[in-house]
C-alpha cells in the first residue's frame, strides 16, 4: 500500500470585511483508483472558507480580552495577548473531519488568509521522486527526507503563508490594482481577485508545498 503524507487541497484568500476574495482548489490522490481529484466541491470549499470566519473572529475576540485584562490595568503588554493572529503567525483552526484541517494567517491590515490540508493528499513516492529531482537540479544532491507519516506541525505551514503574503503584497504594487473594489463594507458586491500573475503565484504555492 503506497504512503500518504499531506498536500494542499484549497488556498484562500479573504478580504478585511470578511469578503472572499481568491480561492484555488488542488486534487488531492484516491489511493483505491490512483487517480488525482478534488476532494471536495467549489460550492464546499466556499462554503468551508466561510466558516473559518467565525473562527477568525472568535479567537481575536479571546486575544483583545486576553490583552485588556491581563495587567490589570498596570504595565501595558503591547503584542502579548493578540501574538496568535494579529501578528500573522499561522495556527490550525479547526480540523474539518479525519481528512481535512483548515489553517489560517491574518494580516496586521485584516486580510485573512487560509490553507486547507488534506492529511493524506498525495503518495509519498511521487513526492520524494519530485523532491528529490528538484534537489538535483539545484544542488546535485538528495534531500533529507522527513519519515513517513509524521505528524503536521504548524510550523510547516509558515513558508505556504509568507509565500501567500508576498503574492499579496506584489498585488498591492501593482498600480491597475484597486484595494477598496475588493473590501465593501458588509463583505457583499466585492470583486475578486482576478490578477493572473496572482492566480499563477498561488497554483504554484499549493502544488509545490510538501511537510518538511
Amino acid at each position: 500500500m503506497t504512503t500518504a503524507i499531506p498536500s494542499i487541497a484549497c488556498l484562500g484568500v479573504i478580504g478585511r470585511n470578511n469578503n472572499p476574495l481568491h480561492m484555488s482548489i488542488f486534487p488531492s490522490h484516491d489511493a483505491a483508483t490512483d487517480t488525482l481529484a478534488p476532494l471536495r466541491s467549489p460550492l464546499q470549499f466556499s462554503l468551508l472558507l466561510s466558516s473559518t470566519i467565525d473562527v477568525f473572529d472568535l479567537r481575536a475576540r479571546h486575544s483583545s480580552s486576553s490583552n485588556n485584562n491581563g495587567d490589570g490595568g498596570g504595565a501595558q503588554q503591547p503584542l502579548a495577548g493578540v501574538a496568535g493572529l494579529v501578528t500573522g503567525d499561522a495556527g490550525l483552526l479547526h480540523a474539518i473531519d479525519d481528512r481535512l484541517a483548515a489553517y489560517g494567517f491574518e494580516t496586521n491590515t485584516g486580510v485573512r488568509m487560509v490553507c486547507v490540508v488534506d492529511m493524506r493528499g498525495r503518495s509519498a513516492a511521487v513526492a520524494d521522486a519530485a523532491a528529490a529531482a528538484a534537489a538535483a537540479a539545484s544542488s546535485g544532491s538528495a534531500p533529507a527526507t522527513r519519515p513517513s507519516g509524521a505528524g503536521l506541525r504548524d510550523a510547516e505551514l509558515k513558508p505556504v503563508f509568507r509565500a501567500m503574503q508576498t503574492a499579496y503584497v506584489r498585488l498591492l504594487q501593482n498600480p491597475f490594482f484597486d484595494p477598496d473594489e475588493h473590501a465593501p463594507l458588509g463583505g457583499r458586491g466585492g470583486r475578486s481577485i482576478s490578477s493572473k500573475r496572482f492566480v499563477e503565484d498561488m497554483r504554484r504555492i499549493g502544488e509545490a508545498w510538501t511537510p518538511g
